[in-house]
């Protein structure tokens, strides 16, 4: 038995979640039994937590054990040859044994996409929020500068997720702007459940001109979820990366094509 480390990215649209749940197509159902497919016994994948149902991951981390006589680079592609399409392994690596995808991870960073046309796009409403309004960057930029730093994030947090604590610290939140796109991406020690969403819902709230920008501190004060936005819609939220103390995917057998080749068709 080794332990294997591996980097999922999926098409949250076609899942009810990265978690298993009875009667619905999750992400972990499908990559169990992909792998129970490819080694004829079952196999438990733990993720590095959990995405809720729309929500996209570029670069979610999970582990599982596995006896087989493939090395990382077959198994890499005999997997994703079982995987359905939505979801596809983009790296693989034997770890130490005692590595767990969720116990270890130390920060996450995601991203949060909107779609800023005057009319509703007729493509990729999966893959964004959309909104036809007119937002002041300056203004949202100004507003989420207090969200970094250590705070209470309960005014942030949907209630249904159990936590010891929503104190979390929030290390860096940069924005990409472009013609007719903006997107947020946020880095911090650990999230709430909704917290990027309604942080998203509150800083549209701001370039609508519907809350004032330096209303943010107070609402962390309050400690009230009522007192922020609306929790944006999941179709924009994308899980980029999780973090760990020790290197991960260096080395490893990627589905990235070596240099100089290319496909013949």
């Amino acid at each position: 038995m080794r332990n294997v480390r591996a980097l999922f990215s999926y098409d949250g649209s076609r899942f009810f979640g990265w978690q298993r749940q009875d009667g619905f197509p999750t992400v972990q159902e499908a990559v169990e039994s992909a792998l129970h497919s490819l080694l004829g016994e079952p196999h438990t994948v733990y993720g590095s937590g959990r995405t809720d149902t729309g929500v996209h991951a570029l670069g979610q981390v999970a582990n599982f054990h596995v006896e087989t006589q493939l090395d990382d680079e077959r198994l890499l592609f005999a997997l994703n040859a079982h995987l359905d399409e939505g979801v596809v392994v983009r790296a693989l690596e034997t770890c130490p044994d005692d590595f767990h995808a969720q116990k270890h991870a130390i920060g996450k960073r995601y991203a949060y996409v909107l779609l800023t046309t005057r009319f509703r796009p007729p493509f990729a409403q999966d893959f964004a929020h959309w909104t036809p309004d007119s937002l002041d960057l300056g203004a949202m930029r100004r507003a989420a500068l207090d969200l970094s730093g250590e705070h209470d994030f309960s005014a942030f947090a949907t209630s249904g997720s159990p936590r010891k604590s929503n104190v979390r610290r929030i290390a860096s939140l940069h924005w990409i702007a472009r013609r007719d796109r903006l997107a947020f991406v946020i880095q911090g020690n650990g999230f709430l459940y909704n917290m990027v969403r309604t942080i998203a819902g509150t800083l549209l709230e701001v370039g609508r001109g519907k809350r004032a920008r330096d209303s943010i501190a107070d609402l962390i004060a309050s400690r009230d979820r009522t007192q922020a936005g609306p929790t944006a819609a999941a179709s924009g939220l994308y899980l980029v990366s999780v973090l760990y103390a020790e290197p991960s995917f260096r080395g490893h057998a990627t589905t990235r094509r070596p240099p100089g080749v290319f496909p013949l068709s």
